[in-house]
This record gives C-alpha cells, sequence and structure tokens, in this order.
C-alpha cells in the first residue's frame, strides 16, 4: 500500500470512538446509583489497555448503572479488545438502542452481522451507525454479494473505483468478488493492471492473485510472482504452493470464500492502513472483528497480537499468537511472537524453551534460528546464541545484502563470548553485503578502538558510520573516544560534548565524557561527570572502575592497568 493510500484511508477511516448522543464517554457524570468503585477501577483499566480487567470492572459497574452510557461504550470497547465480539456486540445494541453513537458500537454490530449472514440489516442500516465512508461502502459491496445480488456488488464496487484517491481498494476487493464465484480471468485482469493500471498490493493480495493464475493454469506466471514479491527462502507457506505449481496442479481460490470473508477482509484492510498512523488501541478493533469474521486469517490474529504486545498486553497478546495451530504456515512466527510476549511477562525460561523446541520443529526457517539467537543473546548467553546464529546462517545459500544483520548478530556473540578473531571476521562479511550499514562500521571500529587495534581504520569506520547516522549519539560517542585513543583530546572534547546531549543519561557516554575531561586537564568537570555517571547504574565492573577513578584519578587507575599513561599516548604533557 503507498503513503498516499495509506493516508487517504486513514483519513477516511480514523474518527474517535464516541461520535455524538447523549452521554458520551467523555462528558457523563457518574451518577449517584453507580458502583463507584467499580467505575473507577473500570475507567483505570481502560487507561491501561487491561481490556480483560476492564471487561470485569466495566459488567460490575454496570450491574448497579446498567444506562449509564460511558460504561456501555467502555464495556463494548473492552469486550472488543479481548476478543468477545459477540458480548460486545449484546452491549452495543443497548447503546445503540438508548440514541448513542459510537464507532466501538457500530463495529461490534456489524461484525455480528456479516458473522450471521444479516445482510439485509446491513444494507438498511442508518446513517448513524457509520464507520467510516470507504469501509462502510466496502462492506455494503460484500452484503451485496451475500446476498447474491452480485450485479449490484459489482456495481458498488465500481462506485468505490471511481472514487478520487480509493480506485486501489474498490478494483482490489472486485477482484477478490470475482474470483470467490470463479470468474478468475476478470479477477486477473484486475490485478494485472490490465482493467486500470497496477495495484500495489500487500502479501495477502500477490497470494489472492497466485492463487488466481493457477487456476487459470498459468503455473511459470504464478510462480515467478511468488519467486518476485518473496524471494526463493524456505516458507511453510509458499514452499507448498510453489510445489503443487511446478507440479501443474491448480492451488484452490482460499483468500475469500464468502461475502463474512470479504467483510473481514475490508476490516483488515482498514487495520492495515491504520497500523502505525492511529493509535494501536483503536487499530486493534479492526484486527480483531477480520479474526472474528475469518478464524483462518492469519494475517488479521498476528497483527491483533502485535498489537496487543504494543499496548502492553502480553498476556492477551500470547493468547493470539497460540491461538494459530501448529499445522498453520503461520505457527513459527506465532510461536516467535509468543515467545516474545512471554519474555514481556518475565517469562524469560519459558520464552527459551518456545524457540528452542521452534528450532527443533522448524529446523529449515533460518529466522527461527534467528529469532533463538537473538533471545540468547539477550540473556547473555553468547556461545550458545552464536550457535544458534551458525544454523541460520548455514542455512543461506547465497548471502544478500539483506543477511547482512545475520552476521553482525553472530559477531556481537562472537565478541562477547571473547571470540574477537570470529567476530572480526562476521562484522567484515557483513561491511562486504552492506558497506555504509553505520552500526556494523560503528560497532566494529569501537572494538578496534577499545582493542588498541587499527585505530586509523576504526577512525575512518566511524567517520563513516557518523555521515550516515548524524544524530546517534552513541555513534558519536564512538567518534570521540576514537579521538581520545588516538591521543587528539582537544578533538575529542566537542564531540564527547555533543555525544552527552544526544545520550544524556547513558553510564558509558557520561563515563567517556569525564575521562576526556581529564585528559585535558579540566579535572573538577571529569569527576562531577563520574559521579554523574555511576547515578545511571552502570555494569558493575564498570562503576568499580569509575570509583577507584574518583579515588586516585585516571592516571593512576591507566597504571595500575598497564594501559600507556595520557601523556604517553599523544606524546606531550597533558596538564594531569
Amino acid at each position: 500500500m503507498t503513503p498516499f493510500l495509506r493516508r487517504s484511508l486513514v483519513a477516511l477511516a480514523f474518527v474517535p470512538f464516541c461520535l455524538a448522543g447523549p452521554q458520551t464517554a467523555q462528558s457523563q457524570a457518574v451518577e449517584g446509583r453507580a458502583d463507584a468503585g467499580a467505575y473507577l477501577a473500570a475507567r483505570s483499566a481502560a487507561v491501561n489497555n487491561s481490556y480483560r480487567e476492564g471487561v470485569r470492572w466495566f459488567e460490575r459497574a454496570l450491574a448497579s448503572d446498567p444506562q449509564n452510557m460511558a460504561l456501555l461504550e467502555g464495556a463494548v470497547i473492552s469486550y472488543l479488545g479481548a476478543g468477545q465480539i459477540d458480548k460486545a456486540a449484546v452491549i452495543a445494541q443497548t447503546l445503540i438502542a438508548q440514541g448513542g453513537r459510537s464507532i466501538a458500537a457500530n463495529i461490534a454490530i456489524l461484525a455480528k452481522q456479516s458473522k450471521e449472514g444479516d445482510f439485509d440489516a446491513i444494507l438498511s442500516a442508518p446513517s448513524e451507525r457509520s464507520i467510516g465512508n470507504l469501509l462502510d461502502n466496502l462492506v455494503k459491496a460484500w452484503a451485496e454479494f451475500g446476498a447474491g445480488r452480485m450485479t449490484e456488488a459489482v456495481a458498488a464496487f465500481d462506485a468505490i473505483s471511481d472514487t478520487d484517491g480509493l480506485q486501489a481498494f474498490g478494483l482490489y476487493h472486485k477482484a477478490l468478488a470475482l474470483a470467490a464465484v470463479g470468474d478468475f480471468e476478470a479477477a486477473n485482469d484486475i490485478l494485472t493492471g490490465k482493467t486500470a493500471g497496477p495495484l500495489v498490493i500487500n502479501r495477502r493480495g500477490v497470494i489472492a492473485h497466485v492463487q488466481i493464475l493457477s487456476q487459470l493454469e498459468n503455473f511459470a506466471e504464478a510462480t515467478a510472482l511468488l519467486d518476485r514479491s518473496f524471494g526463493t527462502d524456505p516458507d511453510p507457506e509458499l514452499d507448498p504452493m510453489r510445489q503443487s505449481l511446478a507440479a501443474g496442479t491448480p492451488l484452490p481460490f482460499a483468500v475469500v470464500t464468502s461475502a463474512s470473508d470479504g467483510v473481514s477482509e475490508v476490516f483488515f484492510t482498514v487495520a492495515a492502513a491504520l497500523n502505525g498512523e492511529a493509535e494501536p488501541g483503536y487499530t486493534l478493533l479492526y484486527a480483531r472483528a477480520a479474526a472474528y469474521l475469518n478464524p483462518a486469517h492469519n494475517e488479521s490474529i498476528l497483527m491483533t497480537a502485535k498489537l496487543l504486545q504494543e499496548l502492553e498486553q502480553p498476556v492477551l497478546a500470547a493468547e493470539a499468537f497460540a491461538s494459530i495451530p501448529a499445522d498453520n504456515p503461520s505457527f513459527y512466527a506465532a510461536e516467535i511472537g509468543r515467545a516474545e510476549a512471554m519474555f514481556a511477562q518475565d517469562d524469560k525460561a519459558g520464552g527459551l524453551a518456545v524457540l528452542e523446541a521452534l528450532t527443533k520443529s522448524h529446523p529449515e526457517i533460518s529466522i527461527v534460528h534467528m529469532a533463538y539467537g537473538d533471545a540468547l543473546r539477550t540473556e547473555q548467553q553468547f556461545g550458545a546464541s552464536a550457535t544458534a546464529y551458525d544454523a541460520a546462517i548455514a542455512l543461506i545459500a547465497a548471502p544478500q545484502e539483506r543477511h547482512w544483520g545475520m552476521f553482525y548478530s553472530r559477531g556481537v556473540a562472537h565478541e562477547r563470548s571473547n571470540q574477537w578473531e570470529k567476530a572480526e571476521s562476521d562484522f567484515r562479511a557483513a561491511l562486504k553485503l552492506k558497506p555504509n550499514q553505520p552500526q556494523v562500521l560503528n560497532y566494529l571500529g569501537y572494538s578496534f578502538v577499545d582493542r588498541g587495534e587499527n585505530l586509523e581504520e576504526a577512525l575512518g569506520m566511524i567517520e563513516r558510520a557518523v555521515a550516515e547516522r548524524p544524530d546517534a549519539g552513541y555513534i558519536i560517542d564512538s567518534l570521540a573516544w576514537a579521538y581520545y585513543r588516538l591521543g587528539r583530546y582537544q578533538d575529542a572534547v566537542p564531540q564527547m560534548e555533543r555525544a552527552s546531549l544526544l545520550e544524556p543519561v547513558d553510564p558509558v557516554v557520561t563515563d567517556h565524557l569525564g575521562d576526556v575531561y581529564w585528559a585535558v586537564g579540566r579535572q573538577l568537570e571529569a569527576q562531577f561527570q563520574w559521579r554523574r555517571a555511576l547515578s545511571f547504574e552502570p555494569e558493575e565492573k564498570d562503576a568499580e572502575r569509575i570509583r577507584r577513578k574518583l579515588d586516585v584519578g585516571l592516571d593512576v587507575v591507566l597504571q595500575e592497568e598497564g594501559a600507556p599513561p595520557l601523556k604517553a599516548i599523544d606524546g606531550s604533557t597533558t596538564g594531569n
């Protein structure tokens, strides 16, 4: 989806939850008969996006004040966020019956009607039940489809396509509807751009097009589309498709098989456009509706789970990830997400166990080993992490530019496990794939500086990194530190001061600033910065060194460590 289309859809779809009506959620006061404790707990749950707690407390508050509009809408949102769409729809009907107008309530009711196939109710809905012009019109087109009126459905899709800025949405959904009734040639004409120019579609749209091409027995074209869109790395969803295409076996068109699936696709279309643009709690309502209408819609389930992670609801996120069964092609992605959610719940052992099991059940997928390696590295199990990265890299037959991160990650694991030669080799391999990658340039350059090796080459690497990321404080710190290690103390001062402004509470940067000040004779300022560094809770070994510098000064510490004294680094007296 292009940025322009995304902005257009966001502008059309994004409106506040509660539009108008008596006693809105923003304006209603707590009435005397309400359970004040439950009301306050419910409001707290809503503020913190605690949907399950919200369900509990809004229910309790409504028991003593069942007509309270604020409580009714809060309950609808909580039920939707928790994935309980049927219950949300019941309360939404009560809210609407009392004259309330709420986007959340409209979503719940529309999803319920679509699930039950009540398309006449959708088509006759009053204007007050609007969710947004684009979504309303797309859903009504699918409702015509569900009511068996294909001519009217096509006309409705065409009307959307004729609207400035919305052509792609109308055409895409029209193609899905045509394919759902077996008119694969017309659907292919739309998706290949023969009807009105090429469409920019997401992964799900590409898979739909591949299925359509296979139905037309254009197997080579379908395979080429897969390879062009997704590459040729192993993929549990795409590999069986490639095998069927190679055997000349048509793939069933399964993206949309009913009007309810079509409405699910509408909600997912909106959720995908809102994702990253609107508040995640708002986007979640659309993703939940999409998954409710089509439980096999893996993308909407994964989006739901990721939004819940963003909303700091790891328990609900883990449950959403766990809803994808083990025989589903998206299972490995869901398990990676579930492990992340377990880490967020501080169940690190459980998260590692999930990822380790995944490396055994899906050993052919490099991203699985990468995820396990990343988790082990986070837990500072660097040797085991490097082994996991070994397995990931071994699955890449011919590394491409996009694989630089794999070598970089393994290089970090090797460096942290004191295997410097392997680390340097990995960092250089990453730079061969992506020569100006600032993270790699900085890490390798800083490591050389810290080791006192290849200082001129290190300085060049860090300067290139700074050119790529001129506002990254940690990279500016590396540049200043390189100047310091080269004895260019006066050059180091302004760069280290700038790094400190960019990273004002980083203990390492602040400690370095103290060292640079000491090197140019500004000892009181150096001591002040070292004390600040201690207040930022550095690692204990670094804290011990800082305390020692405060006791005896940097010159004595360097002497105790067997390092060259400051005056020997630049060949002159520093005034210390």
